[in-house]
Order: structure tokens, then C-alpha cells, then sequence
């Protein structure tokens, strides 16, 4: 849209030059085709072109010469994934929206921002946002939602799994005895102060049963649509490691890509274009990178915000023809993820914040017993307990008390089918 919009105010003498901001050079990149495929000119900021495409972190460092285009030439600036720029008031601005404000708002001809989920997670302001009052509610000139999109057959229809299961066992061992707290649900595990959602993540027996589930999605998908693939996002790199080889367990041809892998964005290109069917990323894919032949996409992060949580589910989004009508996602029943899940038909809620939850006072119920056998349980046995001084499989060290989580094979699943 942007790259027609460009087109057609440079074919009517409209504008002198295109410049686009973007997150990262993943992005950009892509950008820089586009306007380049649709306008037929060079966007590559070199003597001749009709513009530029540029990162956020290269305002810092662009000189006078630069600014000055905007005062010189009738500039239309393009601003991708413009809630990375925060402005508010003076000392609550993030450097780009600083500079965006200061060089670019009174200046620029024509100005086009847009967001696919524009709120701030820390509830600041967005540059050249406005807002109403007193409510604070953002103002969209134009608002192009994501069930536009599927009846449009721009975008893929949402199908999020939420996993939970029915007979978790916490065991917590101190040299004196030995208790089991049993839980009915994620969530009733969650609310345990002994548990964090990472120990969720880390869960080897919890990880193979997502997996093996999408997997098998997978290969339904590829009967019609024979690239379909798959994305991660995974908490660290260590933890991208681990899930990489449960899937290396399913013969799962695996792709990770991590800010310590030495060519990433090459590594990310020839994925786009090849036939591999999973791709593990920490925070190299979740955001903005295209990649159409994704059509699924597995929640193993820790970030737990809805910004995020859009973000991901976004990257399986992106149709390409008739036979990929359905987009899916697999989540734990966590409850701020399963929140985030149903609200995925508002593409603007009303509070821009992290959602705060309240939580029952009861926990799980409290059990004595010896040291026996898991009784159905997939989990570890109780003689494999982490000691004080050595860390655990998660990277956890436990001095006066050790855990293990333990799931039953009575997994359960909630579809959320939308649009």
C-alpha cells in the first residue's frame, strides 16, 4: 500500500522523494524492493534515486545535509511499525521519537505511519500519534483491521491451540521430606509461587507435546501447501538449542537463528526461499521479517505482552494464494496469553498496557508422601533431582529445595477459531 500510495503522488507530481523508516534491516530491505518493484526507480539513497529506506537506529547518526531534504524537497516519509517511536512531553520521549518530532513532523510534506499493533507496552504516547481526551484513546486516520484483511484474502484466518493439561505434579524435595502439590490446570500451576512461566517453557515432557501436535499440523498443511513452515519463538538462545533438538527427535529438518549465529539474515533469506520446515528464531523473526511461507507459529517465549504476542502471531499471517486460508498458533493456557488470544479480533484495545490479571488465592493441593514411582506422570523420576550445588536441566540452582514438574499425557486443547 505504502509503495502504491508512493507511486501514484510521484506520477502526479505530488512529492520529490519517498524516505521510509523501518525497525530493522530486515524490513527496510524489504522496503527498498518494493518501492523499487512498484515505482520502477532507485530507492537507494545514492546521486539519482528517488529516496531512501532507512532503519530507526540510523537517525543517530545522519548529518545536516540529510535533514535538510526535508526543508528542501516535497518529501513523503514512511514510517513502519511507527509504536517503536514513543513522544509524549519532554523526558518521557524514546530517542527516535525525539528526533522524528524534532526534524521530521514540521516539516515533511506528507507523512504515513503505520502499525499492525500501535501501543506502547509502557503506555507512553506514539510520535505523530494523536490521542482523544480525556480518555486517551489513539485516533486512526484510517484503520485497515485484521478482519478486513481475511474477507480481503490479504491475510491468513487465525487459529490459536491452547494447551493446558489436566494432571500437573509439582515435587518439592528438601532433605527432610518430600511433597507433591497436583494441579488441574496450567493456570492453577502458574499461581504457585514456587513456579515461573520459564519453568513452563523449559519443560522437555510440555515442549514434545507442543511440537509433535504442530508437527503433525504441518504435515497437514503441506499436502496442499508443500513449503508451509513453521516458526518458534524461543525464550534464549540456550532454550532454541533444546527445542531445536526436540524437534531434531520428530526428524524435523531445523533452522536456528539467533544474534549469535554468524550470517542470521542470511541464514533468514535463504529460509524464505528454500523448503525447510522449522525455523527457531530469538527475536530475529518475531517482528516485521516476511516470510509468507510461514503458517504456523509456536509461543515459547517468555514475553508475555500484547504487542508481542501480536507480533508472532502476525508473521504466520501473510497469504499467498487460495489453498492458505488459515493461519495457526500454539500457546500454553497461560492465562495473560489466553486473554491476549481472545481479544485477537480487536485490533485496537482499549488499554495500550501490559493486561494485569488477578489471581485466585487457592493453590495446589498439598500431598506427603515417600518417594515412589510418577504414577502415570511423564516427569522427572525423584531420584534424577537436581543437588544443592548442581543446576538443574533448566539452569535453575536450588539449595534447601528441589523441583520437578511432572505432566500426565492428559493433554487438552481449546481452539480459538477466528474470523
Amino acid at each position: 500500500m505504502s509503495a502504491e500510495l508512493a507511486r501514484r503522488m510521484l506520477d502526479e507530481d505530488a512529492i520529490d522523494l519517498v524516505i521510509c523508516f523501518a525497525p530493522s534491516r530486515e524490513v527496510v530491505q524489504g522496503f527498498q524492493s518494493t518501492l523499487e518493484f512498484t515505482v520502477g526507480k532507485r530507492f537507494d539513497g545514492k546521486l539519482g534515486a528517488y529516496g531512501a529506506a532507512l532503519t530507526y537506529q540510523a537517525m543517530d547518526h545522519l548529518k545536516d545535509d540529510f535533514w535538510a531534504l526535508f526543508r528542501n524537497y516535497r518529501v513523503l516519509a514512511i514510517f513502519d511499525e511507527i509504536h517503536h517511536c514513543a513522544e509524549t512531553e519532554p523526558g518521557h520521549s524514546n530517542r527516535w521519537g525525539q528526533l522524528i518530532v524534532q526534524r521530521i513532523q514540521d516539516h515533511a510534506t506528507y507523512t504515513l505511519a503505520l502499525s499492525g499493533t500501535p501501543w506502547r507496552s509502557d503506555e507512553l504516547g506514539i510520535a505523530l500519534a494523536r490521542y482523544s481526551t480525556p480518555e486517551g484513546h489513539l485516533i486512526c486516520d484510517f484503520r485497515y483491521s485484521l478482519s478486513d484483511a481475511v474477507v480481503d484474502k490479504v491475510c491468513r484466518s487465525p487459529r490459536i491451540v491452547v494447551m493446558d493439561n489436566e494432571d500437573v505434579r509439582l515435587t518439592v524435595s528438601t532433605a527432610a521430606n518430600q511433597k507433591i502439590k497436583k494441579f488441574d490446570c496450567v493456570a492453577g500451576l502458574l499461581r504457585d509461587s514456587l513456579v515461573r512461566y520459564q519453568d513452563l517453557l523449559d519443560n522437555q515432557q510440555a515442549q514434545q507435546y507442543m511440537l509433535q501436535t504442530a508437527n503433525e499440523k504441518l504435515d497437514e498443511l503441506r499436502l496442499t501447501v508443500p513449503d508451509a513452515a513453521g516458526l518458534i519463538v524461543a525464550s534464549t538462545i540456550e532454550h532454541a538449542c533444546l527445542v531445536a533438538e526436540v524437534l531434531e527427535t520428530l526428524n524435523q529438518s531445523v533452522m536456528v537463528v539467533t544474534s549469535d549465529s554468524p550470517d542470521a539474515r542470511n541464514q533468514i533469506h535463504q529460509f524464505r526461499k528454500g523448503n525447510q520446515r522449522w525455523i527457531v528464531a530469538v527475536g530475529m523473526v518475531a517482528e516485521g521479517t516476511d516470510i509468507p511461507r510461514i503458517q504456523m507459529c509456536c509461543h515459547l517465549t517468555r514475553i508475555r505482552t500484547e504487542l508481542h504476542f501480536r507480533q508472532v502471531l502476525g508473521r504466520a499471517l501473510r497469504r499467498r494464494g487460495e489453498s492458505d486460508a488459515l493461519a495457526w498458533m500454539y500457546i500454553y493456557a497461560e492465562p495473560t496469553l489466553t486473554e491476549f488470544a481472545s481479544r485477537v479480533a480487536d485490533d485496537l484495545p482499549l488499554d495500550r498496557s501490559v493486561l494485569s490479571i488477578s489471581h485466585p488465592s487457592e493453590r495446589g493441593t498439598n500431598v506427603d508422601c515417600e518417594p515412589k514411582s510418577s504414577d502415570g506422570c511423564l516427569g522427572i523420576r525423584p531420584d534424577a533431582l537436581p543437588t544443592p550445588d548442581k543446576p538443574s536441566a533448566t539452569g535453575l540452582r536450588f539449595q534447601k529445595k528441589h523441583r520437578t514438574l511432572a505432566f500426565s499425557d492428559r493433554f487438552r486443547h481449546q481452539l480459538l477459531a477466528i474470523f
